[in-house]
């Protein structure tokens, strides 16, 4: 499989915000400094700065100057979505020369192509729609094993 797909592709930054977004929902109501998660996450420092900008635009975190400044979730860890980072960071999901599988129209043999474009794009906005960053963050020891489902 790995033959067909060689270059689907995800961002570094989309990466590296969704990382950073884990590290802040790990202790929400506690504000940390870009420097706190690069560190934690391994991640380059002026390239999370810029990372962290455009989740702010985003409304993904919010920030605080000053001494006990940083950063905090925009919302909720349950509403934020791997589908709405990707977006707050790269724009569009998927794109082909620069152009949304939206637009594509090709003649001829090749007519039913931009379809499949289309239909990859809507599967991967699925599964990272289906993702939220609640749903990434390691369960605390004990906290698993309660609950009906346990044996």
């Amino acid at each position: 499989m790995s033959g067909m797909m060689g270059s689907m592709h995800i961002s570094a930054k989309a990466d590296y915000a969704t990382r950073a977004l884990l590290e802040l929902a790990r202790e929400p109501a506690r504000p940390l400094t870009c420097e706190a998660i690069a560190s934690s996450q391994q991640i380059p420092f002026r390239f999370l700065k810029s990372v962290v900008g455009e989740l702010r635009k985003g409304g993904l975190v919010r920030s605080q100057r000053g001494c006990e400044g940083g950063y905090w979730l925009g919302r909720p860890a349950e509403e934020i979505t791997l589908l709405d980072i990707s977006r707050a960071v790269d724009g569009e999901l998927l794109t082909l020369r620069g152009e949304s599988p939206a637009t594509l129209d090709y003649p001829g043999a090749a007519a039913g192509l931009p379809d499949v474009w289309r239909r990859i794009e809507a599967d991967a906005a699925a599964v990272l729609g289906g993702v939220t960053v609640a749903s990434l963050l390691p369960v605390p020891a004990g906290e698993g094993l309660s609950g009906a489902g346990a044996a």
